[in-house]
């Protein structure tokens, strides 16, 4: 069924997540390679700026911030999307009908917004997934593909340290490598690597963290963010750090934007699920990692993460007794 839309189509239209990390990117820049491959034309575009450190990928400075208004797309592929949202401008504002639409991705939380839905919550990522599909489309895998897709598999597992790594991650990696990726540039590269207005935003969070039955938070007002110069929408790893303290079941980082609204960021470690969370505030993701944003003050809006996070805690949290039992 994809294969054939492929060959059918004429424009298109191929769409990553605002504020994208190394999994959208990653993916983005695969499936631009891979339409190039079979002689097909494809646009990418998205809402922001492709972060500086994923800019070594190939076709990273192929990366539009909007669509081609002359264009008639026939076809969009949405990459590592959990909604239409998450497309931002880029979707919202495709003037005439929508094209047919393949959904790729790898979020729980994910709509089945597609006409054709290629979703797989337990893959680590969607290069994961792409990787999968390229082989049925006997697509080959080139050193600049693999380096791609490796990027995506290393950034959603943390260097393959994520729950939900299975033995075919590893073998995805492996053959990713063996394709040509180099693993140490990569982790290097899109984990490692951060830039100094990062370091201070953390100094900033770290210093204004607190920790509450439970849940350890940090709240980021928009001065505290222009006066580093720190641009992301997301915390870029702060939020991890909070959910890997020992006394904490979920971590959170809230972001004020310009635009009157909160982004949030919500990470955590089992039994505990953020994913409900997120949901239920009008976000999304995955049991482990999740997020959304909240319309209102900074003070209104931890009111209502505080709130719900100690809520999901005390509802998700199980005896020592009942652990035990399960072992």
């Amino acid at each position: 069924m994809i294969q054939h839309t492929l060959e059918k189509a004429e424009n298109i239209l191929v769409i990553t997540h605002i504020d994208p990390d190394g999994d959208a990117v990653g993916s983005l820049t695969a499936v631009g390679l891979a339409m190039k491959q079979i002689g097909q034309k494809a646009t990418l575009v998205c809402d922001d700026n492709v972060p500086e450190r994923f800019r070594y990928l190939p076709m990273a400075d192929k990366a539009r911030r909007g669509v081609n208004d002359s264009v008639h797309y026939d076809l969009l592929i949405a990459v590592d999307c959990g909604d239409e949202f998450r497309m931002g401008r880029a979707f919202a504002e495709l003037s005439g009908p929508k094209p047919f639409i393949i959904n790729i991705d790898h979020h729980i939380t994910n709509t089945k917004f597609g006409d054709i839905n290629l979703v797989d919550s337990k893959a680590t990522s969607t290069t994961e997934i792409l990787y999968r599909l390229f082989g049925e489309l006997d697509i080959d895998i080139s050193e600049e593909i693999a380096l791609c897709l490796l990027t995506g598999l290393i950034t959603d597992t943390l260097g393959f340290r994520t729950t939900g790594v299975t033995a075919n991650t590893l073998r995805t990696g492996a053959d990713l490598v063996e394709a040509g990726a180099d693993l140490g540039f990569v982790t290097m590269q899109a984990l490692n690597l951060r830039a100094m207005s990062t370091m201070e935003i953390w100094r900033t969070g770290m210093n204004k963290m607190r920790l509450d039955d439970g849940l350890l938070w940090a709240s980021i007002t928009n001065q505290e963010r222009k006066a580093v110069n720190f641009r992301s929408n997301s915390s870029v790893g702060l939020v991890n750090l909070l959910a890997d303290v020992e006394e904490a079941s979920m971590g959170a980082v809230l972001m004020e934007m310009n635009d009157s609204t909160v982004k949030v960021g919500l990470r955590c470690r089992p039994p505990y699920d953020v994913a409900e969370v997120a949901s239920a505030l009008g976000g999304g993701g995955h049991p482990l990692a999740a997020g959304c944003t909240l319309v209102g003050t900074l003070e209104e809006a931890e009111a209502i993460l505080v709130r719900a996070c100690h809520e999901a805690i005390a509802r998700q949290s199980r005896p020592i007794a009942s652990m035990e039992a399960d072992v």
